[in-house]
């Protein structure tokens, strides 16, 4: 067998086993009865309800990664990626436009895969335990200005992705990173202005207590705002969220209606200055770098393998292509993605308790950031007692028990 095609099936095996054993664990991590930290405040109604839905949740995600790693199996070895690589050949487009209709149709196809989960996900799980409040409307909306933005925005710089190394030669993976730095911090900028809107209203905070407790605030921590909205979350769904959007004299303050709704001022304030402390440890700063940082490793390594004809080979591939081997590399690549994601993810969770510690040190909002942490975890039906895995695996948070233990 080809050694290429057989690393790529180990990885795809192993990563899908180390996931389902993941997601067992941490079912079997529910626990009977309410943890001894959310005693008193959770009933048990809500903590059996909570748990219902995390059992019903992981069970989803478990048979969609069966058919995922099926349907991608058979696809490999049926010679799927030539078949296809064929057909848009023979519109006679030139390579870069060839390679954007490759990638594209790979990417519609595994959307089109994933439809059915996502479907009943929404209109199913979180519709019986409601959490869902998106139409059938909205839903096809959202979905038709995701694809709208794939070709306006997704289109251009694959295809910018393509001409460098199509042009560049050895300096193209240099090219591409500047180029997909560039792009990244350009829709950090348009995205509260042009792309959010799309799909959300925001509408300034009404005068109030709420409104003067913020500005005092943000006047006490010297900390420049453009404005401060809310977001129609509810349009789409009841779970509670806020945060930031913009740079410098831009920043905005967003609070999700639904946590303005759940949520006392105080407890607003707490989840605002939590906000803020990612801010001013440079949270935000430091994840774009490291962002960065590896977009080049993956140019660098990408680079490494474009004209492997063994690679090729194993994928069943009559020609040599670039499109083809950003494709084949996203497999290579999966040990690495995995490692990287498990080193952002704890990093991701110092800066979490990092925030909470500002919450202590710039306000006396600390029992109001508990008491909101807590209604945050019940409302977006968290996993209160998760297991270690899990947490290692994906978790960028920490687990509320934690969090809420070291506040006090």
């Amino acid at each position: 067998m080809n050694p290429w095609l057989l690393f790529v099936l180990v990885v795809l095996i192993s990563i899908f086993l180390l996931e389902s054993i993941a997601q067992l664990l941490n079912l079997k991590a529910l626990k009977q009865g309410v943890p001894q930290e959310f005693t008193g405040d959770v009933s048990t109604a809500d903590y059996t309800k909570t748990q219902a839905y995390i059992t019903d949740h992981t069970w989803l995600i478990l048979r969609k990664n069966t058919v995922v790693l099926f349907v991608t199996i058979t696809f490999i070895l049926l010679g799927g990626f030539n078949v296809l690589d064929i057909a848009v050949r023979n519109f006679n487009l030139g390579d870069i436009s060839t390679g954007i209709l490759y990638l594209g149709g790979l990417l519609l196809a595994t959307s089109l895969m994933e439809l059915p989960f996502t479907i009943y996900s929404t209109f199913s799980i979180e519709q019986r335990y409601d959490l869902n409040r998106t139409t059938i409307s909205t839903f096809i909306t959202d979905r038709l200005k995701g694809l709208l933005l794939a070709i306006l925005l997704g289109a251009p710089l694959l295809g910018l992705i393509l001409w460098f190394f199509e042009r560049t030669g050895s300096w193209a993976w240099i090219a591409c990173w500047g180029g997909v730095t560039v792009f990244t911090v350009i829709i950090q900028f348009l995205a509260p202005v042009l792309i959010m809107p799309l799909f959300n209203r925001f509408t300034p905070l009404e005068d109030g207590e709420l409104k003067k407790k913020i500005k005092d605030y943000a006047q006490q921590e010297n900390f420049a705002i453009q404005g401060i909205y809310t977001m129609d979350g509810s349009k789409r769904s009841t779970k509670l969220n806020a945060f930031f959007t913009g740079f410098g004299s831009t920043r905005k303050i967003v609070f999700y209606d639904t946590l303005l709704a759940k949520l006392n001022n105080d407890e607003i304030l707490a989840v605002l200055a939590h906000e803020m402390g990612h801010y001013r440890r440079h949270h935000l700063l430091k994840m774009m770098v490291i962002s960065t940082l590896q977009t080049g490793v993956i140019f660098y390594a990408l680079s490494l393998i474009l004209n492997n004809t063994l690679l090729f080979a194993a994928f069943g591939m009559e020609h040599i292509s670039t499109y083809a081997a950003l494709v084949f590399f996203g497999f290579l690549y999966t040990p690495v993605s995995l490692v990287l994601t498990l080193l952002v993810n704890w990093i991701s969770r110092v800066h979490e308790f990092q925030a909470d510690h500002y919450v202590i040190r710039s306000s006396d909002q600390q029992s109001a950031l508990i008491h909101a942490l807590k209604k945050l975890g019940m409302t977006n039906m968290a996993h209160l007692s998760p297991h270690p895995l899990t947490v290692f695996l994906h978790a960028s948070h920490p687990p509320l028990g934690e969090r809420i233990a070291k506040l006090r």
